[in-house]
C-alpha cells in the first residue's frame, strides 16, 4: 500500500507542477529565463531513452542533393534518380541550390527568434499546449502561418515570401517523386498531397540537464512531405539502419522527408547550448478532404500488392493524434495495414 500511495502522491505533485507551468504561460523559455538549473520533474524522461549514440564516424553520410538545373531535361533525370534513391533508402535528404535566396532563409530564422524572445507578457496571448486545434493561424492562399511566429508586418512579409518559395519547391519534389514512380508529374499533386501546407517555427532553449530531458522523442511526421530549415546549433537526428545520424548544418540547405518509399524516423536531442531554431513546413491534404487515400493503383501488381487499406486524411490524423507522436508506442500506420 505504501508504494501505491507514494506513486499516487508523486503523480499528484507532477500534475500540480504541470498546472502551475501552464498557468504561468511562459513556456520552457520562461524557466530558462528564471535561471532554472535543475530540470523540473515534468520534463524528465522516465521512459527508457532512445540510444543517444550515433554512427557519424562511419563511411555512410546523409544524402545531399544539388538541385541546380532541375528545370533542364539533362539534369532533371539525374536529380529525379537521386531523390528517388534517397527517399527509398533514407526517407530524408538535404537539398542545396534550391532557389531560395540566402537572405530569405536568414530572415526566417531571425523572425522566429524575434518572436520567441519577445517580452513574456506579450507572448502570453499566444500560449497554448497540445495539438494545433486552438492555435492562432492566418490563412492566405494555401499557406497557413502560425501567428505565434509573427510579431510584426516585417515578419509577416518574410513568411509570405518564404511560403511562395516553399510552395514551389514542394511542388517540384512531388513532381520528381511522381516521375520516379513512372507516373505523370502532376499525379501526387492531383491526389491533393500539397492541398495545404502549414509553417511552424520551433525554439529550443539551452537545457541545463540534456541527458535527462525528453527532447522530441523518435517519431515520423503525419504529412506527405516536410521541408525543414534549421540553424547551426544542431540536435536533429535521423534513424537509418537502426543507427542514429546527426544531421549536419549546411548553410542554405533544406531538409526534406516524405512518406513514399520510407517515412523517416527522427528526433531532436536536447543540448546545453542554444537556442536552436528551426522552421518546418508540412504538406498534406486539407483535414476535411473526403478523398479516399490508398496505394496508387498504377504501381500495384500481383508482385506488389497493396499493404494498406483506404482511409481519409481526417481518419488518419485522428488516429495519429490518439496514438501519440512517439513512434516507440505504436507506429500510426500499423492500424491501416490490410
Amino acid at each position: 500500500m505504501g508504494d501505491i500511495r507514494m506513486k499516487n502522491d508523486d503523480n499528484n505533485d507532477k500534475m500540480a507542477e504541470l498546472k502551475a507551468f501552464d498557468a504561468s504561460q511562459l513556456g520552457v523559455k520562461g524557466l530558462i529565463d528564471a535561471g532554472v538549473e535543475q530540470l523540473p520533474r515534468i520534463f524528465v524522461n522516465e521512459q527508457p531513452p532512445s540510444p543517444r549514440s550515433t554512427n557519424n564516424e562511419s563511411n555512410v553520410s546523409i544524402p545531399v542533393i544539388d538541385l541546380g538545373g532541375v528545370e533542364s531535361l539533362e539534369r532533371r533525370g539525374e536529380i529525379m534518380k537521386e531523390v528517388s534513391d534517397a527517399c527509398e533508402k533514407w526517407g530524408f535528404f538535404q537539398a542545396v541550390n534550391h532557389g531560395i535566396p540566402e537572405n530569405v532563409l536568414d530572415e526566417m530564422i531571425k523572425g522566429a527568434r524575434r518572436f520567441h524572445e519577445l517580452d513574456s507578457e506579450v507572448k502570453k496571448s499566444y500560449y497554448v499546449r497540445g495539438d494545433n486545434t486552438n492555435k492562432k493561424f492566418v490563412y492566405t492562399s494555401n499557406f497557413y502561418l502560425y501567428t505565434g511566429s509573427v510579431t510584426n508586418w516585417r515578419d509577416t512579409d518574410i513568411m509570405l515570401e518564404y511560403g511562395k518559395y516553399i510552395e514551389k519547391l514542394g511542388s517540384t519534389f512531388l513532381e520528381l517523386l511522381s516521375e520516379a514512380m513512372g507516373l505523370k508529374p502532376e499525379h501526387l499533386k492531383g491526389m491533393d498531397c500539397a492541398e495545404d501546407y502549414i509553417c511552424l517555427t520551433h525554439y529550443y532553449p539551452p537545457c541545463p540537464q540534456p541527458e535527462l530531458a525528453v527532447g522530441i522523442n523518435k517519431h515520423a511526421d503525419n504529412d506527405t512531405l516536410t521541408i525543414l530549415l534549421q540553424d547551426q546549433i544542431g540536435g536533429l537526428q535521423v534513424l537509418h539502419d537502426n543507427q542514429w545520424y546527426d544531421v549536419p548544418h549546411i548553410p542554405g540547405a533544406l531538409l526534406l522527408s516524405n512518406d513514399k518509399y520510407k517515412s523517416v524516423i527522427h528526433r531532436v536531442q536536447s543540448k546545453k547550448v542554444g537556442p536552436r531554431i528551426s522552421v518546418a513546413c508540412f504538406f498534406r491534404p486539407k483535414k476535411g478532404n473526403p478523398r479516399l487515400l490508398a496505394p496508387i493503383k498504377d504501381i500495384l501488381s500481383e508482385e506488389n500488392p497493396p499493404i494498406y487499406r483506404e482511409t481519409t486524411i481526417g481518419e488518419y490524423l485522428a488516429n495519429y493524434i490518439s496514438t501519440g507522436q512517439d513512434y516507440g508506442v505504436q507506429p500510426s500506420l500499423e492500424r491501416f495495414k490490410l
